[in-house]
């Protein structure tokens, strides 16, 4: 439906177009390879089961594993640096499965398959050539500066995790107990209201600053995040990640997510947005087809 090329790229190559832009960095994940594991718990409002069936939208309290993340495959990267970030949330459902989200603070994906987001991360590594190379990308794949201008700020640096909203920006198809059924996006409000940091402000604070200025918040009780729906009308593509979907769409808040403290645990985790349960179905979205087999040969790589 988006009207995209099918993609070709292998997830080996993927990797590998990562690794040349940030580095090889054995032990940790190819993006978002900067993070910290947090216990949480979630629970659901009860708009939320009155448009999925799923078990952990139903109401009962679900514990839940979350990671906050900086956006880059370098895990050396400061905290102060230009990047987005990321809130990636495992639930851990009573029967033993698992619901996954993905998400960052960048508001739009401006890419409609896996090929142009990794010509993309080619364009972008860091060198004398640099200020070629992206002017050549732009050129080729003019629709996505309008998604990287909507993203730039993201990229300044925030006073907290806490503080910042993350989209994912995927498509999910909801089916509720009576057969209704409609496509949705997520996205995690902050209820905590901080202005972003210049650079300056930023580096003063320190390379680990994110991560600090989270654990004394927690020693103060828990973070909260709502978790919202966009729900798609007639016309929206739930097939194209970098498709718009107009602001005037029916958003409802479906959820709370109560980050409750650091944990040892949990590492190992893969935080796949492909990971669903009865309730959730997957929709023809190119990107996020692609994304768990990449996830596995990056977790085969770090373990």
């Amino acid at each position: 439906m988006g009207g995209y090329a099918r993609v070709v790229i292998s997830p080996a190559e993927a990797i590998e177009a990562i690794d040349e832009r940030y580095g090889r960095h054995p032990g940790h994940r190819a993006l978002h390879a900067k993070g910290t594991l947090y216990r949480a718990r979630f629970t659901a409002t009860p708009a939320a089961s009155g448009l999925t069936r799923a078990a952990h939208l139903q109401g009962e309290p679900v514990p839940a594993t979350v990671r906050f993340s900086n956006g880059a495959g370098d895990p050396r990267v400061p905290d102060y640096a230009p990047d987005v970030r990321g809130l990636a949330v495992a639930f851990h459902l009573a029967d033993g499965s698992r619901a996954d989200i993905s998400a960052q603070t960048a508001p739009r994906f401006p890419f409609g398959d896996v090929d142009e987001f990794i010509a993309f991360v080619r364009a972008s590594k860091l060198d004398r050539w640099a200020a070629l190379r992206l002017p050549l990308f732009l050129a080729r794949h003019p629709r996505a500066l309008g998604g990287l201008r909507a993203n730039l700020a993201a990229l300044r640096p925030p006073a907290s995790f806490a503080s910042r909203r993350y989209y994912a920006f995927h498509a999910f198809r909801w089916l509720d107990g009576g057969g209704g059924e409609r496509f949705v996006r997520y996205a995690w409000n902050p209820t905590v209201e901080l202005a972003d940091l210049s650079s300056k402000e930023a580096k003063a604070r320190g390379r680990d600053y994110l991560r600090e200025e989270l654990d004394r918040r927690l020693g103060r009780g828990p973070v909260e995040f709502e978790l919202e729906v966009q729900i798609a009308g007639d016309g929206d593509d739930p097939d194209d990640p970098s498709a718009v979907w107009p602001a005037e769409r029916e958003r409802v808040v479906v959820g709370k997510l109560e980050v409750i403290a650091p944990t040892a645990e949990g590492e190992e985790l893969v935080f796949d947005p492909t990971r669903v349960v009865d309730g959730i179905e997957l929709s023809d979205d190119p990107v996020l087809r692609f994304r768990p087999r990449a996830y596995a040969l990056s977790h085969e790589r770090r373990t």
